[in-house]
């Protein structure tokens, strides 16, 4: 591959079209493959121009070279969960059960209690509302048939209960309280799931621009599961062809957001539909700066 590969205006419109869109690097390169590029050509136009994109830099003209593309990769740092395989958290103990690197990721048992999943989902039941999605352009909460479920926030450290959850999941985070936002609990039900997507907030609608004015980027989830489910409703990884199945008071961690601000594309992930029963989850999401809400 050369040195400094052309981006043609038409090219580039069309990439950051689909990137505002949501689209991934890898199907962005895919198609272009189909089109007639070489695959390593394709695979560095899109997630160069892709990389530059989600941190909202300036994406360049004409052409990309080789030290643009390298700046582009992801650079993969030490996780900030603790490399213990037990982790000692005061009110819990949570044992680690996987590990993998690309995405940075954890798959942990007894994150939460048996009596504190069925207060959490008694008390979400009476506020649960149709999930709604961002739109990527508009930066508008719209109904989607991508996310085909229920879900509410519960405000931080709102009550007792949330409030030790809080601290809990701060401590295994490895980052401060003040920068978690509220608790979500969704629910999945009816063959309900939620297409491929990412937690942290791409700067292509004024919405996330300035949510990442106020708190900064969004660096780590915690998704907590709050019961067994009968049949289907794994998290997906569809990069790197991982899942995890729910366990009641298990969780599935993983991180996104390295020091330098790059964004990780492996860290594209889906609910599978759930095809018998319910699914329970509440998850958390850690800025890099304490969090405040629009309101």
């Amino acid at each position: 591959m050369n040195a400094r590969i052309g981006l043609p205006p038409q090219l580039k419109q069309w990439l950051l079209h689909n990137i505002d869109r949501g689209i991934p690097p890898a199907p962005l390169a895919r198609g272009m493959v189909e089109q007639g590029f070489d695959a390593g050509v394709a695979a560095a136009l899109a997630h160069t121009v892709w990389a530059a994109r989600a941190i909202g830099a300036a994406v360049p003209d004409e052409a990309i070279d080789a030290e643009q593309i390298a700046a582009a990769v992801y650079r993969r740092e030490a996780s900030r969960l603790s490399p213990a395989n037990t982790i000692a958290l005061g009110d819990a103990s949570v044992r680690v059960a996987v590990r993998l690197e690309s995405p940075s990721l954890a798959v942990l048992d007894d994150v939460l209690h048996a009596d504190e999943c069925a207060q959490l989902m008694a008390l979400a039941a009476p506020r649960l509302a149709p999930s709604t999605i961002v739109d990527p352009l508009s930066g508008l909460d719209l109904t989607s048939a991508s996310r085909s479920s229920d879900s509410m926030f519960f405000r931080p450290q709102e009550n007792p209960l949330v409030a030790r959850i809080d601290r809990r999941v701060s401590q295994l985070m490895n980052l401060p309280i003040e920068h978690g936002e509220g608790l979500q609990v969704v629910r999945y039900r009816g063959a309900s799931s939620s297409a491929p997507h990412y937690d942290f907030l791409m700067p292509s609608n004024g919405a996330n621009i300035a949510s990442l004015a106020r708190s900064g980027q969004r660096v780590s989830t915690l998704v907590m599961y709050l019961n067994d489910v009968a049949e289907g409703g794994e998290t997906l990884f569809p990069e790197s062809g991982f899942g995890v199945t729910p366990r009641r008071g298990g969780a599935l961690y993983f991180e996104y957001c390295n020091s330098d601000g790059q964004l990780d594309p492996q860290s594209l992930h889906a609910a599978a539909p759930v095809t018998a029963g319910e699914k329970w989850i509440v998850t958390k999401w850690m800025r890099q700066r304490p969090f405040t809400s629009a309101g």
